[in-house]
């Protein structure tokens, strides 16, 4: 079962990206082949389609903690594993200076340059943008990335925005201005990339349940009770 899912994961990917990487989603079927291991082997144990329901309940929930642990650790890694693959091959970058009302496209995603102000902080002056952000024709939340410059330090600080969709992420920065009323922006697309710390999280998860297993606790040994000696009868 978890060598039929790493293939057709395996397929599928080849089929989308028509002629890209092949590491890639070699390494993606490797991932889906670890995790479909994991549920399967657990699957097994409980007896999961080859009993009724609900005894298969009983006895997953009977499972000693490190069953359940070992399951999600192996999930964990393969999760990570998908996380890194798509993140590292299929991210998209946008580097240019743009004035107000131009358009940048990412991924899939439009990001219109609605204006540029200006603000003065306590101790920094602030240059401050907004983009309006749709996807396939569908607005989504504003982005307001911003730049201070800190006139008694002599330096400058970048305030990124930050769009979440899923496990996927998109960046805003912004750079230097120009001349001409335009500002250096980069715009990040990280498709996948919080599988690269969910997958860690399930890791030490299922690690924490195998180590509450009673079985595996080992203890300090105790001193054995000296035996006393028995009293000759006077």
């Amino acid at each position: 079962m978890a060598g039929i899912a790493a293939l057709l994961a395996i397929a599928v990917l080849l089929a989308w990206m028509r002629g890209g990487p092949v590491l890639a989603p070699l390494a993606i079927g490797l991932a889906v082949w670890v995790i479909a291991g994991a549920l399967t082997d657990f699957a097994e144990r409980a007896g999961l389609f080859r009993i009724p329901p609900s005894v298969s309940l009983r006895r997953a929930r009977g499972l000693p903690r490190a069953a359940w642990g070992t399951m999600f650790a192996h999930a964990g890694l393969g999760v990570a594993l998908i996380g890194i693959v798509c993140e590292t091959t299929w991210n998209s970058e946008y580097i240019a200076t743009m004035k107000p009302e131009q358009v940048a496209r990412v991924a899939g995603y439009e990001l219109k340059l609605q204006g540029l102000t200006q603000r003065q902080g306590p101790n920094y002056r602030e240059t401050l943008a907004q983009f309006a952000v749709s996807l396939d024709g569908q607005p989504l939340p504003a982005m307001t990335p911003s730049k201070r410059s800190f006139a008694t330090r002599g330096m400058s600080t970048t305030e990124a925005a930050l769009l979440t969709r899923g496990a996927s992420q998109l960046y805003v920065s912004l750079g230097d201005a120009s001349a001409d009323g335009g500002i250096a922006v980069r715009i990040y697309h990280k498709p996948l990339v919080l599988l690269i710390w969910w997958g860690p999280v399930l890791m030490a998860f299922g690690g924490m349940l195998s180590l509450s297993d009673r079985r595996l606790r080992v203890g300090a040994p105790k001193p054995a009770r000296a035996i006393r000696k028995l009293q000759a009868a006077e």
